[in-house]
């Protein structure tokens, strides 16, 4: 282990150095309790051997700044005098895990560092234990806002952007657009080449929307075979070219749909809505207007983008 040796006297360091190195542990030397606080914060330590009075930052004080770091959990031992030992429970209110007396005995401490093993493993293997668990959440989390067909978020994580982004609107006047996207004549592809390719063209659809997206953009499966992409920042005509790039790239796939119209390959078409900073609350008016520029879209022929009309 790594024990750290805090004494302001040289010859009881000189003394515990020894002792430690014997022991067939690595020794770090603090003149004082600063040095030692400055030393720790800077490498850490398994073990801290620490005298009580010191110059600066006695022992008790010491450990309640080891006890609050970030550092993995350090073993803290108070080395005292026989006369200090009235001192030792204030030593272990401050966080202490022992203590040793002065003059050292080297058996007791062979005893100290034996049981500093056991506990600083403990620690580390319950660190490992949190971390992992951590990591565990952190994909469970990941995984519960991502859609398993697509890869794409899900509608909760859609939900939880709108949430985040409508709320930069009033505050910072930062508006945004959305592309709402259907696989035009989806259910009639299903029905002649099967659930599993049209699987697979769902896919293929995602992986194209998604190459079009610029940094900060973000894609979902809205439901089905709507596809919906978070354009931040973007205004009417940046939004109506960015939706007719996501158009081409699903027409340039060339994915042969048999009973496709106009084109024989599967297309989209796409309802493009923008939020302005114009006092309206919520992003559900904006996810009506979308839907409303998609119907118009579907109904002028498909494969082709429609912009909401504020006016309209």
């Amino acid at each position: 282990m790594k024990v750290m040796i805090v004494d302001d006297s040289a010859a009881y360091r000189r003394v515990l150095d020894a002792a430690v190195s014997r022991l067939g542990h690595e020794c770090l030397i603090a003149e004082d309790g600063l040095d030692a606080w400055e030393t720790f914060e800077a490498e850490g330590a398994d073990v801290v051997i620490s005298n009580w009075m010191m110059s600066g930052i006695d022992g008790d004080e010491l450990c309640r700044r080891i006890r609050a770091s970030d550092r993995p959990y350090a073993y803290f031992i108070l080395f005292t005098a026989l006369e200090g030992k009235r001192n030792v429970m204030r030593g272990m209110e401050a966080g202490a895990d022992d203590y040793l007396e002065k003059p050292l005995k080297e058996d007791k401490l062979e005893a100290c560092l034996v049981a500093a093993t056991r506990v600083t493993g403990l620690y580390r293997k319950l660190g490992e234990q949190q971390g992992e668990l951590e990591r565990l959440n952190r994909h469970l989390f990941e995984q519960s806002r991502q859609d398993a067909l697509t890869g794409m978020g899900n509608r909760l994580r859609m939900q939880e952007d709108l949430e985040t982004i409508e709320a930069n609107v009033d505050r910072y006047g930062n508006g945004y657009a959305v592309a709402l996207c259907d696989v035009d004549r989806f259910k009639a592809f299903n029905d002649s080449c099967g659930h599993l390719a049209g699987d697979d063209v769902l896919r293929e659809v995602a992986e194209a929307l998604l190459r079009t997206c610029r940094r900060g953009d973000a894609a979902y499966r809205y439901g089905g075979e709507e596809l919906l992409v978070l354009l931040p920042g973007q205004g009417v005509e940046l939004a109506a070219a960015a939706a007719e790039r996501m158009r081409l790239a699903v027409e340039s796939l060339a994915i042969n749909h048999p009973r496709g119209e106009p084109a024989d390959v599967v297309t989209i078409s796409i309802g493009v809505a923008v939020r302005r900073s114009d006092g309206r609350a919520g992003f559900e008016p904006l996810l009506s207007e979308a839907d409303d520029a998609l119907y118009q879209a579907k109904a002028q022929g498909r494969n082709s983008v429609v912009v909401h009309d504020p006016a309209t």
